[in-house]
């Protein structure tokens, strides 16, 4: 049975081509914007590469970059399609071309949902990715010597001051870090040695967190050192003044930030797949309804256009059917390939 026949005449045709040009050129518009949108995603991923711990979320900003350029290039074509539909003369020599490229639309169109349900569902690879990031950024914060570690400290304080957090979940992540390097420590000072020795590790920790974690909206001059010590500060009670610190964890915010761009991208992406599909089957219609006229003296008949030839299981059995046959074919022409070595024997030389 055929699926969604459609009668066209010769100016609904003419219609539909002209139509489909338009909504080709305006995909290959929306290929160009997926493809931008996947390379800042990548840019802003990247910026922050030091406090993520691994590289899977980066599949979301790749898959939307092959998409970009498979989709350009795709609805290039379809709008070059469209031109020649026109012609009756020119259609032809397209004909051969349309399964691998219906077959190819189609596979990057399932890809591009595929992109979209995947930006909606990295949050949690991303939290814990930066969860682990975070956690060795604040470790390593007093490297600035060690090589590989010399700019760890930059980029938590920029880290800190541009998305107003501080720690991985808070503050008081910092108290459980040496955050302060062995060199600028008087191990002469008796309180210093106090609290060495006051811990296993022989850690320098302190109730204090970095100026990075300053919040410039605080009424008062920032606290950063003795902050669960109220007698050390005139008017002070640390269970009250949030406003001198920034509350949030780096980590909520990072991951806030970016699932808030991740959000915003899947939905523009799924407008391109709606837009997307609307060109397949837009140019479905006006090949079977072209094919029609094909042979025919009068070009401008009625013709009948339709998505599938048979049903949606009729047409998936027969694909099955296809590709299971292809590769018995290839299997076949394998075993008689070893026979044929296998049935060949050494020539000895003659007495």
């Amino acid at each position: 049975m055929v699926l969604l026949k459609m009668k066209f005449p010769f100016q609904k045709r003419v219609r539909l081509a002209q139509g489909l040009w338009l909504l080709s050129w305006m995909a290959v518009i929306s290929g160009a914007l997926t493809f931008s949108m996947g390379l800042f995603l990548k840019a802003e991923l990247h910026r922050q590469a030091e406090v993520m711990d691994n590289t899977q979320i980066h599949a979301v900003p790749n898959t939307l970059m092959m998409i970009g350029l498979a989709s350009l290039g795709i609805n290039f074509f379809a709008g070059r399609i469209c031109q020649d539909s026109l012609d009756a003369s020119r259609f032809p020599r397209w004909k051969t071309f349309m399964l691998p490229y219906f077959i190819l639309s189609l596979f990057f169109t399932i890809l591009m949902l595929v992109a979209v349900i995947m930006s909606y569902a990295m949050k949690g690879n991303l939290e814990e990715s930066l969860k682990i990031g975070l956690k060795n950024g604040i470790r390593f914060y007093k490297d600035t010597d060690t090589p590989g570690r010399c700019f760890q400290k930059e980029t938590i304080d920029r880290l800190q001051m541009e998305f107003h957090c501080c720690g991985n979940n808070n503050y008081k992540d910092w108290f459980e870090v040496q955050w302060i390097s062995n060199r600028y420590l008087d191990f002469t000072s008796k309180e210093v040695k106090d609290r060495i020795k006051s811990n296993v590790d022989g850690r320098y920790l302190v109730d204090g967190v970095p100026f990075s974690c300053c919040n410039p909206s605080s009424p008062r001059p920032c606290i950063q050192h003795q902050l669960t010590n109220n007698s050390a500060h005139y008017n002070y009670e640390h269970q009250t003044e949030e406003l001198n610190l920034f509350s949030p964890g780096c980590r909520e915010a990072l991951v806030s930030y970016y699932m808030g761009l991740m959000n915003s991208i899947g939905a523009g992406v799924l407008s391109f797949l709606l837009l997307q599909v609307s060109v397949l089957v837009s140019l479905r219609y006006l090949q079977t309804s072209m094919e029609a006229v094909l042979g025919q003296e009068n070009t401008e008949i009625e013709t009948e256009g339709y998505l599938l030839e048979k049903g949606v299981k009729e047409t998936i059995k027969e694909m099955m059917d296809n590709v299971l046959k292809f590769f018995h074919f290839n299997q076949v022409d394998a075993s008689v390939g070893l026979e044929a070595e296998a049935g060949e024997k050494p020539a000895t030389p003659a007495d």
